[in-house]
């Protein structure tokens, strides 16, 4: 194997594979990128068994072959490079030379033959526009549960419908659930579960990618798989049943509040400020015309901030973690946000004071005061 190709060209792909690979493998195999050079592309591939990612960039090939290369120090080599062409070629028993300029390194690879197989996408279900799927990932995946035992919440339930398309996740103590109207080339529903990883990739590829890009998006017995122009990420299925987040939904929240998203947001950081540590705990009294942000923390002090509304439905003191707050309210765009409650005991919901272009709520279990 032997080809030259553009320093950008290679980085930008090299790059985006990097969340892939795991970094404590016990399988060395897992700590290498497949590349395989072959007409006038060089392809290039990295897995963990659970998330995949395919992508292919220019190349001028002198000799067709493949071989693998440990990731992270491909990457480092690659990055320090002057921007010029760089050669790389195969050597005998799997070493891999890469010459720059007057800079020249070999590595220790190992042999194609040991990397896994990747599936393929043979069909595609629905092409989905990128900027469109990344906004609803971006608002969504914060609130994905780690906890790997919750494996039905470790991920995004995601919607597909002829003239819609929702995403909606959920780690036991919150819930984010957008909607937006789209025409989809689909003639029925289609409802799958995206794994956390695989969403994180995917958030990944699409900030990369242009305003017009489709994904075409498809699945088979055990895999999906999102192609976005030459790039293709492929991820195993989550099994079991999303909850019934219907369920979830608030029903009765009828005392609302309008505020300013710079301001409650600039609050809320600086009440958390002495929130205590574990809980991360604030309060939030809500009266006529007056909105009170309050925190104690044991071993520091305590903070309070008063805020002036329009506001007269009836008293509300309730306990939030401040960062549920924060999350949400860092990845809404909106310049005012509606804060939605019932009393005291019920789920608080956030939400875009003005909801033009998608329906995004926010559920939010409230902490004991």
């Amino acid at each position: 194997m032997e080809f030259t190709v553009r320093k950008f060209d290679i980085l930008r792909e090299v790059s985006l594979t990097q969340g892939v690979i795991e970094k404590k493998t016990t399988i060395p195999i897992l700590a290498n990128l497949l590349m395989d050079a072959e007409g006038e592309s060089l392809h290039i591939a990295a897995t963990d068994l659970d998330v995949g990612i395919k992508s292919s960039c220019p190349a001028k090939v002198k000799k067709a072959g493949a071989i693998t290369t440990p990731a992270k120090n491909f990457l480092e080599i690659i990055r320090s490079l002057p921007d010029s062409d760089i050669k790389i070629k195969a050597l005998e028993n799997s070493w891999v030379q890469i010459t720059c300029a007057s800079a020249s390194f070999k590595i220790v690879g190992l042999p194609q033959d040991n990397f896994p197989n990747l599936p393929e996408l043979k069909s595609s279900l629905v092409e989905i526009p990128g900027k469109f799927l990344l906004n609803l990932i971006n608002k969504t995946i914060f609130s994905i549960a780690s906890e790997e035992s919750r494996y039905t919440i470790n991920g995004a339930l995601l919607i597909l419908k002829p003239l819609s398309a929702t995403m909606v996740t959920t780690d036991g103590h919150r819930l984010a659930h957008i909607e937006k109207q789209v025409q989809l080339d689909l003639n029925t529903e289609i409802k799958t579960l995206i794994p956390k990883k695989a969403l994180a990739e995917l958030q990944r590829l699409l900030a990369e990618a242009d305003e017009k890009d489709l994904v075409s998006f498809g699945k088979d017995e055990t895999h999906l798989f999102f192609r976005i122009k030459n790039r293709l990420m492929i991820s195993r299925m989550l099994a079991g049943q999303f909850p019934n987040f219907d369920a979830v939904l608030p029903k009765e929240n009828k005392k609302t509040v309008v505020l300013n998203r710079e301001d409650i947001t600039g609050a809320i950081k600086r009440v958390s400020l002495l929130a205590d540590d574990k809980s991360k705990s604030i309060k939030i009294l809500l009266e006529t015309n007056r909105l009170e942000l309050s925190s104690n923390n044991a071993d520091l002090g305590e903070a309070r901030e008063v805020l002036e509304i329009s506001y007269n439905s009836g008293p509300v003191q309730i306990g939030f973690n401040c960062q549920y707050l924060l999350d949400f309210l860092l990845v809404t765009e909106d310049t005012k946000v509606s804060f939605d409650f019932k009393d005291d005991q019920s789920a608080g919901q956030l939400r875009p004071a003005t909801e033009e272009e998608y329906h995004y709520r926010y559920i939010v279990m409230p902490m004991r005061l």
